[in-house]
């Protein structure tokens, strides 16, 4: 087992922002649940697509420091605050997202709940990726 903290992300507290597990044969790599805190630990802004930006970047960061990049990513959960707010950007958010992703759409499941650890957020992923 190998932990993985990026530098650039805010140091987690409680947690592993990822875990290799099998790391001698590359791995699986789980990635925490990322929302969107830029290096300082500070949420970007209240804009729902701005958030969904950030914690699909923390996203792969974590699985750039682990080795790998988007195309590793087998699944990605979505968590969020309302998934009308998601509907009403899904046309920003699919922009977003290919600029991170380019045509790599692993699996995905999308779940709202009535919140997040942090006060503010909208937005939480986390993923699976293969190494």
């Amino acid at each position: 087992m190998r932990y993985v903290n990026p530098e650039t992300l805010a140091a987690p507290r409680g947690y592993n922002n990822g875990v290799v597990m099998a790391p001698n044969a590359g791995g699986i790599l789980f990635v925490a649940g990322q929302i969107a805190w830029n290096g300082a630990g500070q949420l970007v802004g209240d804009r729902f697509v701005d958030q969904f930006d950030q914690a699909l970047a923390n996203v792969i960061a974590v699985v750039a420091a682990a080795g790998g990049g988007p195309q590793a990513i087998g699944k990605l959960t979505i968590f969020v605050t309302s998934v009308d707010e998601y509907r009403s950007a899904r046309k920003e958010i699919g922009v977003k997202y290919r600029e991170r992703m380019g045509s790599h759409f692993p699996a995905m499941s999308l779940v709202e709940v009535s919140a997040l650890l942090e006060p503010g957020a909208k937005v939480e992923i986390e993923g699976l990726a293969c190494l």
